[in-house]
């Protein structure tokens, strides 16, 4: 990324934002470029519907030939796209007939408005959006002999129909549509390869099976270490929802979600948690100056620098006024590489070009190394 100027700012401005989602994925990048972020934009992930629906029509058949005690919705977009396709057939009157007479649960927001929306209403839907609080709600109940559908999300839920057999239920998958791999795989593995770098600082994540792509490709290039270690000190890992964070949770890194499950509400949590993480504010000659991210805010001009300029502008803001030597740029901005006094006299060279009128923000300290001269 080359250094740039804009007069545009805003309050992600200076922040290179990763996007994995797949569904949605237009709408979510929109919502962080409308607010100054550049966005680099991976999808882990692809959905794919069925190609032969024969299992979804025989599924949705069986469900037809005699009544229902339980229907689980596990996602909006699959229980929207099962009602539609029994529409289609012409079953659609007598699939919502079925499904109303029966016990109907929803996993989350997403699908209880899909069911909503098809005329039904939910009896119990976990505030968690876990399956898992699905599972033990219905292992409550006397199971044997009862017929409980159950529409699957990505991959089947091959535990969750198990123990329920296991109680003597009958259960019917409704298979809607399966995850699978990225279109584009090399687009994820520059982004993997840029967070391992720290070169973006934050991730977005609107599934569980889009992170465990996300970590999978990692470990591919050998770097899941390096990711897991970035993900931890460095990058922002933003989800939807604390059931989307599990598989980084369950690698040891803390994420952050808002409180309800949505676009909106995700691009909320992150423009109120970067800034408050790394946002510095200078004065210098009377007029205030804000590093973010990458970018060195003037009013409404930004300078966008590349991410080993940005890093050493960085560093000499944490101390503004001090010294800081060419011995501490060195492990700040090249921590384990191969750089030297000359590396570093290069780089703040290359960081005065970039800053151009404000070049004079940087001095040189002779035999001791560089400062930023602001103001007392």
């Amino acid at each position: 990324m080359g250094t740039s100027t804009t007069a545009a700012t805003g309050p992600l401005t200076g922040y290179v934002i990763g996007v994995t989602a797949v569904r949605r994925r237009e709408e979510l990048a929109a919502l962080l470029r409308r607010r100054g972020a550049r966005v680099v934009e991976a999808p882990t992930m692809r959905i794919i519907p069925l190609d032969d629906d024969t299992a979804l029509r025989h599924a949705t058949q069986s469900c037809l030939t005699g009544s229902l005690d339980y229907v689980v919705a596990t996602t909006g977009v699959g229980w929207r796209g099962w009602m539609s396709a029994a529409e289609g057939w012409g079953h659609g009157a007598g699939l919502a007939d079925a499904c109303r007479g029966a016990v109907v649960l929803s996993r989350g927001p997403k699908a209880t408005g899909a069911v909503r929306a098809s005329g039904l209403k939910e009896t119990y839907s976990p505030g968690t959006e876990a399956s898992d609080e699905l599972l033990s709600w219905l292992l409550t109940r006397e199971l044997r002999g009862r017929r409980v559908v159950v529409q699957q999300h990505g991959a089947p839920l091959e535990g969750f129909a198990a123990a329920l057999r296991e109680r003597g239920a009958e259960v019917i998958e409704i298979p809607v549509y399966r995850w699978a791999g990225p279109d584009d795989p090399d687009a994820v593995r520059r982004l993997v390869e840029q967070t391992a770098r720290r070169e973006v600082h934050a991730m977005t994540f609107t599934s569980a099976p889009a992170i465990t792509s996300f970590l999978d490709f990692a470990a591919a290039a050998g770097l899941r270490a390096d990711v897991l270690a970035a993900l931890r000190e460095a990058v922002v890992p933003v989800c939807v929802g604390p059931l989307c964070a599990r598989p980084l949770e369950e690698a040891g890194v803390p994420a952050v979600w808002p409180e309800r499950g949505r676009l909106g509400s995700l691009v909320r949590t992150l423009t109120e948690t970067l800034p408050a993480r790394d946002r510095r504010v200078l004065t210098a000659g009377g007029r205030t100056l804000v590093l973010q991210g990458s970018a060195l805010l003037a009013g409404d001009d930004a300078v966008w620098l590349p991410p080993v300029q940005a890093a050493v502008l960085r560093a000499l803001a944490e101390r503004p006024g001090w010294v800081v030597s060419r011995g501490e740029l060195l492990r700040r901005v090249w921590p384990g590489g191969r750089a030297d006094d000359h590396t570093v006299e290069a780089a703040v060279a290359r960081l005065r070009g970039a800053l151009g009128p404000r070049a004079k923000l940087i001095h040189t300290v002779p035999k001791r190394g560089y400062r930023l001269a602001v103001d007392a």
